[in-house]
């Protein structure tokens, strides 16, 4: 678990809320909208800086009538899911390629919204300028199942590589992906931000996708908040609540980028403000209201079944593992 809040964090997300008008009292609730839990768990993205919206939630969600906030540490991808699943999270924003894996694998999560896009590029050498070219070529990941080799499947797939059969993949933490790429022992490597820019600055590869700007995968949510099924069944009005602060600091994050950069250094979060701010500056978190959460999943639940790491349908998942009333009421009640 990660450490509670100091006086020099407490005011500094009170400053952000502040800043853009949003800490306020909740607006008046209906008869029977009870809060049915004072205590919130969030976690996952651990480093990730695109899950900043989570990690200044701290005072937004203390308007919306919740006491005991406690952040608990998982890395992205498979690991929030699992948390989740096993009720040890109550909310975490995760990649939502690892999250249909964990709902086809038994992992009892609710997928409530989309938060935005953008947060991954693939690299490549110069034998790699496009996605296509990456049938036969070596590929570094940290796993088999993490964030990195579930999207570069999904982008194999896409283009008719098979993700399993054509591409030789290399995986490990030590030495790492960026260092083996930079040595030029794989070909080519996913990165997300702030470790892409790590890569430029290194002036290691090229960029091959840019997420936030290629087609189709500028089209798509790469991150959604996701909840423990149960939680999200038996306490709607909490999980309301939860969604609405942390969509009220993705405003946040738009809006004010280096108070948020500088908060997430100054807590130890990230340890580059630069990174961060660039970070911040690219991903578009006002577009929760635009895009389709369920065409999102749709999308990608074909591509991870082309792949051949699904059976489900997309109808299935998005039968089983979501919830969109929440996201659709806070989208007529927060209209910009």
């Amino acid at each position: 678990m990660l450490p509670r809040q100091t006086r020099r964090r407490f005011l500094a997300a009170a400053s952000l809320a502040g800043a853009a008008g949003l800490l306020r009292p909740p607006a008046v609730f209906a008869a029977g909208e009870r809060l049915e839990t004072t205590t919130i768990r969030l976690g996952g993205g651990a480093g990730a800086v695109c899950t900043a919206p989570q990690s200044i939630a701290d005072e937004l969600l203390r308007a919306e009538g919740f006491t005991d906030i406690r952040f608990v540490k998982a890395a992205a991808g498979a690991p929030v899911a699992a948390a989740t699943g096993r009720g040890e999270i109550d909310f975490g924003m995760n990649y939502v390629a690892p999250d249909i894996l964990a709902v086809e694998g038994g992992d009892a999560i609710t997928m409530i919204a989309g938060i935005h896009f953008g947060c991954f590029e693939l690299f490549g050498n110069d034998r790699v300028r496009s996605t296509t070219d990456l049938k036969g070529k070596k590929v570094a990941v940290q796993a088999l199942g993490s964030p990195q080799h579930v999207f570069l499947s999904v982008m194999a797939a896409n283009v008719g590589v098979d993700p399993q059969k054509d591409i030789h993949w290399v995986t490990g933490t030590s030495p790492n992906p960026i260092d083996l790429f930079a040595r030029g022992e794989v070909d080519a490597i996913l990165g997300f931000a702030p470790g892409t820019f790590e890569l430029r600055e290194r002036r290691i590869g090229h960029v091959v996708v840019d997420s936030s700007a290629d087609a189709p995968w500028s089209q798509y949510f790469c991150c959604f908040l996701c909840g423990n099924r149960d939680f999200v069944r038996t306490k709607p009005v909490a999980s309301k609540r939860v969604l609405r602060a942390i969509l009220k600091a993705a405003e946040i994050c738009r809006t004010d980028p280096a108070r948020v950069a500088r908060q997430l250094v100054d807590s130890g979060f990230t340890p580059r403000y630069d990174y961060a701010l660039e970070t911040l500056k690219q991903l578009p978190y006002d577009k929760w209201r635009d895009y389709d959460a369920e065409d999102t999943l749709r999308f990608y639940a074909v591509r991870l079944h082309e792949a051949g790491m699904i059976k489900s349908t997309p109808q299935k998942i998005i039968a089983d593992a979501t919830d969109w009333r929440f996201l659709n009421e806070l989208k007529r009640e927060m209209k910009a």
